[in-house]
């Protein structure tokens, strides 16, 4: 990996980020449906092959709107939708734990402020997404499943947060991998920060000790990250 630096112009860099090697992504299509299972909503590729992000949403904020026109690749776009159906499973969990009524009022208010974070980073990604023309999934387009007595105790939703928080920052971790704009990977990594906030908060909380992974993760490439939400949606 390299450091890469973007000028504007006056010379001054508006963005220093790691480029990293992308992952590979296969199965591109041209065209894009309002209504798409999550399969195919995954799958999808750029519109027409061109795609652009609009300046003002939170990943794109760490750099000037003169520099939100750069064209996003098929890669890069399968990776914010991997982004999305993760948000979106953090979303309805902490809906449902908070509906569930088995938190204390300590927990109900933490869960509460998490899940407003998990909103923000659905709408910063969603719209890497509807900047580049395509659509990106809502709750009404993804089923959402839990193991059986996940929502039963206040113990049971904490574990089953933990589990969840590792799959979404391991999706982060490896969308910073995988991203070829590094402008957005740069953003993107402000969001993973928050999902280890949010790990480490379940990790304490399980084991008592919030330092026991020296390193958090694992990042999860394009298929494993499919594959790891594949168990809570269809």
């Amino acid at each position: 990996m390299e450091m890469q630096s973007r000028l504007g112009a006056d010379g001054a860099p508006l963005v220093h980020a790691l480029s990293f090697r992308a992952f590979a992504y296969e199965g591109a299509t041209d065209d894009v449906n309002a209504e798409l299972s999550r399969a195919a909503f995954l799958s999808r590729g750029a519109k027409g092959g061109a795609a652009f992000l609009v300046a003002g949403t939170a990943v794109s904020a760490l750099a000037p709107a003169a520099a939100a026109a750069d064209p996003l690749s098929d890669n890069d776009l399968a990776i914010a939708r991997v982004l999305v159906a993760a948000e979106l499973l953090g979303i309805d969990f902490y809906q449902q734990s908070i509906k569930a009524k088995k938190l204390d009022k300590e927990d109900t208010k933490r869960f509460a402020q998490i899940l407003a974070n998990e909103k923000e980073h659905y709408q910063s990604v969603a719209e890497i997404l509807s900047g580049a023309g395509q659509v990106p999934a809502t709750a009404l387009d993804i089923d959402m499943t839990y193991p059986k007595g996940a929502f039963a105790s206040a113990a049971s939703i904490t574990k089953q947060a933990e589990a969840i928080e590792t799959i979404m920052l391991g999706c982060y971790l490896g969308a910073v991998a995988g991203f070829q704009a590094v402008r957005i990977a740069a953003g993107l990594a402000t969001i993973a920060a928050s999902e280890a906030q949010h790990q480490v908060f379940f990790q304490t909380k399980l084991t008592g000790n919030p330092f026991a992974l020296a390193f958090p993760g694992p990042p999860l490439n394009f298929d494993e990250a499919s594959k790891a939400l594949d168990a809570y949606q269809t």
